[in-house]
């Protein structure tokens, strides 16, 4: 239900615009009550991008599998895989919502909210591939690493939105992950 409603409000949000679309507009659209909206989201931009705590949940368990030899960055990086994939399956449908989110103050809070939500997801994770403590707030190398790889994940999709050339997301997301790694 939570996903059927979502890919209604993106669809609703798409073709109407984010601050035109109400949540009366959404409960008609989707044929719920108000009260059932509410009882699967708290807002608007949770219905618009409803699964994102499930897509945290499934990266840190991705991440978590990854080779335990394999660096905090490099880890990461492969673990943002499938998330890319289905990034670019759905390449317009991505397209117009990442347009809608920068140019969107709310969404683009909400889009802050969500990386906070999913820095805490990944943490520990990090921390013990780095051999840090992960309650040890003194270090700041897990959220580093974090930090970049999601804000390299958002630099990859805004040149992604905005770009006319040829080349895929998982390449873009190859240089700015690449650039940020070997910064010195």
């Amino acid at each position: 239900m939570r996903a059927e409603v979502a890919r209604t409000v993106q669809d609703l949000v798409l073709e109407r615009g984010y601050e035109e679309t109400t949540v009366d507009d959404i409960c008609a659209a989707a044929e719920i009550s108000r009260s059932t909206f509410f009882r699967y989201f708290s807002s608007k931009e949770e219905a618009l991008f409803g699964t994102v705590d499930d897509v945290g949940a499934y990266l840190r368990d991705a991440l978590a599998a990854r080779p335990a030899d394999e660096t905090p960055w490099v880890a990461m990086r492969r673990a943002l895989t499938p998330l890319i994939e289905e990034y670019e399956a759905h390449d317009e449908h991505t397209r117009r919502l990442t347009r809608l989110m920068v140019n969107t103050p709310a969404l683009a809070a909400w889009h802050r909210e969500k990386n906070a939500r999913w820095h805490e997801l990944l943490r520990p994770e990090i921390a013990r591939r780095l051999g840090a403590d992960p309650a040890d707030a003194s270090d700041p190398r897990a959220n580093a690493v974090i930090g970049a790889a999601l804000g390299c994940v958002e630099a990859a999709l805004i040149a992604w939105t905005s770009d006319t050339a040829p080349r895929t997301l998982d390449e873009i997301l190859d240089r700015a992950m690449g650039v940020a790694y070997h910064v010195e």
